[in-house]
């Protein structure tokens, strides 16, 4: 049956956009501004890469900014025209036809266009050790994991951007920072590897590559560098003598594995395009660093971004006559508002007092909030609306600092849950040492406070753990993952594929796992949803986040020199896992132990 005549015009989209980073984000700001009802569906974290990068300088119109500042702009901007964003994982496409669909973790979804915008992630180089001591002294991300390496010394591999901007990010923790650049000479814009090549605590060595690490109990204690040219070994050590880390900065591949054997892939994999970004799939469009370029930068992930927009409208256009499907585009944002009052006359602008807000949530039912932006009350808004139960947010706090920010935090985060949450508290007297809260460590999840846990009432009204919890304040990038994890144990909770759902009822044993985070870090929130997913379901499964920055002795226990750690406790036995993991990754981590 032809899908055009069985596809409701309620749930069609005129362009479904993979991945929410520049261009990404782009597209969908041109879209949504023309009118075309937008999806922005990202699996972690929107913005992408340039998240992580600490300042950004060379984008026009704007003197000074950090990744995650500008990127928040954007996709503030896209909302604003009427984009919509979503979280979640796409699994492939099915691009034949007028109406294409999405596979997505999250259920199918329809649409004319197609915008691939999943960008590039780190490549490795295959050094010896660097798979091994992955998470123990190598490292792929500055802003996650520098400030591991404080007053050590450190090895950057790499000779473009990333490594030349990195290296002095890196300046800021390191004793020292030595730049393996195998080329002769920075491959970069000369005014950012200059930056590098100035800064005191940098030497750069040229023509030379990394072989290889060695490590002892506490870390990497040396490493075999390779002349590029003669192929000559030799053995560098950091100068104290100690332990030092590897920052690898080699480039990236692309993030195509979705669409193999869909559009066409260059030998390298990135997706082969025409003068209008559309690839060898008529409505397929592709934009950002996965496609065959010549410069990868936000920039340029930008342009590309808004020349894909430009085309997919076309093709939706012309597919919407073709099918007589309209999708239903939005016919109330933020910037259709200021347009309407605009017509009809602005107010007048010479009193002092504060214009009244046009945000949805500025009214008595959704008052706004002196904490979170309109843009996360809205988002909170919707999960606190498919939460089927109460979920009580059980705090045990100390007369430190951080409790009273722990305790603001969600308090907020309650009073604008309407009834969805509650909160009960209780404050506990002693302190370390070090005037932090206690540490005990003789618990198989060690107790450290301050803390917040997930509790669910049962039938009776009494409280039950639901296994969730996050030691610290649960703000920066930990933020989405602790509402998701509210959302999971509430249910009906984020939706599981394949075998997930058996694979997680499977487990009769106890299983604790500790998850160490940093709130900068980009790959952790992953991890943490899904453990904090597994626990939800089950009952034997605790899951529990620590934020490192203010519990620096489960670094110092577990040698944690890159985040997010695992550790996990099953059977009897202890085992420690590194990087980004979803629910199934994280169920074989389990399975492991």
């Amino acid at each position: 049956m032809d899908q055009s005549m069985t596809t409701p015009q309620s749930q069609m989209y005129d362009a479904v956009i993979i991945g929410g980073g520049p261009a990404g984000l782009t597209a969908g700001m041109y879209l949504a501004r023309a009118r075309y009802r937008t999806l922005i569906i990202e699996q972690a974290d929107f913005g992408g890469q340039i998240t992580i990068t600490s300042e950004v300088v060379n984008y026009p119109g704007v003197p000074m900014t950090d990744g995650r500042k500008l990127t928040a702009a954007m996709r503030q901007q896209a909302q604003d025209f009427g984009a919509e964003l979503r979280v979640g994982t796409v699994t492939g496409i099915d691009a034949q036809g007028d109406v294409k669909t999405v596979h997505t973790t999250r259920g199918d979804v329809q649409c004319f266009a197609i915008v691939l915008a999943m960008g590039a992630a780190p490549r490795k180089i295959g050094f010896d050790g660097e798979q091994e001591y992955a998470g123990r002294g190598v490292a792929y991300c500055a802003t996650c994991d520098g400030e591991f390496f404080t007053g050590k010394d450190v090895l950057v591999v790499g000779g473009g951007f990333a490594a030349a901007e990195e290296s002095v990010f890196l300046g800021r923790y390191a004793r020292a920072v030595t730049v393996l650049v195998r080329e002769d000479d920075f491959t970069c814009d000369a005014a950012v590897a200059q930056h590098a090549k100035d800064d005191p605590k940098i030497t750069v060595r040229y023509g030379t590559e990394l072989a290889g690490v060695t490590s002892g109990p506490k870390g990497l204690t040396e490493a075999t560098l390779k002349d590029a040219h003669t192929g000559e070994t030799s053995v560098w050590k950091p100068q104290d003598g100690g332990t030092f880390g590897v920052f690898v900065f080699a480039g990236y591949e692309p993030q195509t594995q979705i669409v193999r054997g869909v559009v066409e892939l260059d030998p390298n994999g990135y997706v082969v395009t025409d003068a209008a970004l559309c690839t060898s799939v008529p409505g397929v469009f592709a934009a950002g660093d996965l496609r065959v370029k010549d410069l990868r930068q936000v920039v340029t992930a930008t342009a590309d971004g808004a020349i894909a927009a430009v085309h997919a409208e076309e093709y939706a256009a012309a597919a919407s006559t073709r099918t007589g499907i309209t999708p239903q585009a939005p016919t109330s944002t933020p910037y259709q508002r200021r347009e309407a009052q605009g017509e009809a006359g602005a107010p007048s602008q010479t009193t002092p007092a504060p214009a009244a807000s046009t945000s949805p949530q500025a009214d008595a039912e959704h008052p706004v909030s002196a904490v979170f932006t309109d843009d996360v009350v809205a988002q909170l808004n919707v999960v606190f609306a498919r939460m089927e139960r109460t979920v009580t947010l059980q705090l045990q706090l100390d007369r430190t600092e951080l409790s009273h920010q722990l305790q603001s935090f969600i308090d907020e985060l309650v009073s604008l849950s309407d009834g969805k949450l509650e909160s009960i508290s209780e404050t506990v007297e002693e302190l370390s040492a070090n005037g932090r809260g206690a540490v005990d460590y003789d618990r198989p999840l060690p107790y450290a406070t301050p803390m917040v846990r997930l509790m669910v009432r049962d039938d009776s009204g009494m409280l039950q753990s639901t296994g969730i919890a996050f030691h610290g304040v649960p703000t920066g990038h930990e933020f989405h993952a602790f509402v998701l994890g509210i959302y999971n144990a509430a249910g009906p909770g984020q939706p599981l594929i394949g075998d997930e759902r058996e694979r997680i009822e499977a487990i009769h044993d106890p299983v604790e796992i500790m998850l160490l985070v940093s709130l900068t870090c980009t790959m952790c929130p992953e991890t943490v949803r899904a453990a904090q997913r597994i626990a939800a379901l089950n009952s034997n499964v605790r899951a529990e986040a620590y934020d490192l920055a203010h519990f620096p002795e489960l670094k110092e226990r577990y040698d944690v020199m890159s985040v997010p750690c695992i550790v996990v406790r099953r059977h009897g036995r202890e085992a420690i896992e590194f990087g980004k993991k979803n629910v199934s990754q994280m169920l074989d981590v389990l399975d492991a132990v």
